[in-house]
């Protein structure tokens, strides 16, 4: 199959790897990934701040980019821009008068999936270690993004395949279902309740006693991990999609609180270990911040 990949935004300009991880896990299934040329951000914070006049034209170009494109299906690692795709782009377009556009958008929105959605539903994927060769000896929690939940309807496609990694130790998030106070422009808008609502993740995150939180949004655990680096938490943030093209191989490296996509060599700070029952490793320095 030939599988577009959609970066977004966050992921293109903050966490890159989680694109690369998102490539090396497709072609480990035979599949060839392309990249449509042009492609940009999805609109989603123009929309959020009521900017739809803004917002056409970066629908407009993306849905030029992915309509030149020869590919059979698109994959993002990022709940809430796919989400945008179909719930806001055919509403923008309408609203400025397009019909047009509008039908496209949805063309391109209907073959456009999340991740975990790619996966499980249409490639079959269902246990990480068996048919990624996923290996991630660490113990880690899941926080679902509200995109994921409530529009996507993603329900534990995410985390049961992170569940299904080799050597992951799984521990479940208290109240996992509540916002982390990020809602994109909401952070900004409302600085002080976004940072109470992310303490309150925090804490929960805390309690679990995992190292590592995981979830499908860069947006989300960005916000999780600034504030945890903030307050000094040993834990830190990881994509899963990092988790999953991780191999015993060619592990991942956990550095950093909130770069482990782009680890800098001065802020490096050792991952919490796994829980005794799980057999801890750490990378050899040839593979470090290599998938």
């Amino acid at each position: 199959m030939r599988i577009a990949l959609f970066a977004t935004c966050i992921v293109d300009a903050l966490y890159p790897r989680v694109a690369l991880a998102t490539v090396r896990i497709l072609e480990r299934l035979g599949h060839e990934v392309v990249f449509p040329s042009g492609q940009g951000c999805c609109s989603q914070m123009h929309v959020n701040s009521g900017y739809l006049n803004d917002a056409l034209p970066v629908v407009r170009n993306h849905v030029r980019a992915f309509t030149a494109a020869d590919y059979d299906v698109a994959v993002a690692p990022s709940g809430s821009c796919v989400a945008s795709l179909g719930h806001q782009q055919p509403m923008v377009a309408r609203a400025g008068g397009d019909e047009n556009l509008a039908r496209m958008a949805e063309s391109v929105a209907g073959n456009t999936y999340e991740l975990s959605q790619l996966l499980v539903d249409v490639l079959g994927v269902t246990d990480a270690a068996g048919q990624l060769g996923s290996w991630f000896p660490h113990t880690v929690t899941y926080h679902p993004s509200c995109h994921g939940m409530r529009l996507l309807r993603l329900g534990d496609r995410q985390k049961d395949l992170v569940r299904s990694v080799g050597g992951l130790d799984y521990v479940e998030l208290p109240d996992a279902d509540e916002c982390c106070g990020f809602g994109g422009t909401f952070s900004f808008k409302n600085p002080d309740v976004s940072a109470a609502m992310a303490e309150e993740k925090i804490e929960n995150i805390v309690s679990t006693g995992a190292g590592l939180c995981t979830g499908g949004d860069a947006s989300c655990l960005l916000h999780l991990g600034g504030a945890m680096s903030r307050r000094g938490t040993e834990a830190a943030t990881v994509h899963f999609a990092e988790i999953l093209a991780s191999t015993q191989q060619n592990p991942l490296e956990i550095s950093g609180p909130v770069e482990l996509s782009i680890p800098s060599p001065s802020s490096r700070r050792p991952c919490p270990p796994a829980r005794p029952s799980t057999p801890s490793t750490t990378a050899p320095t040839a593979d470090r911040g290599v998938l």
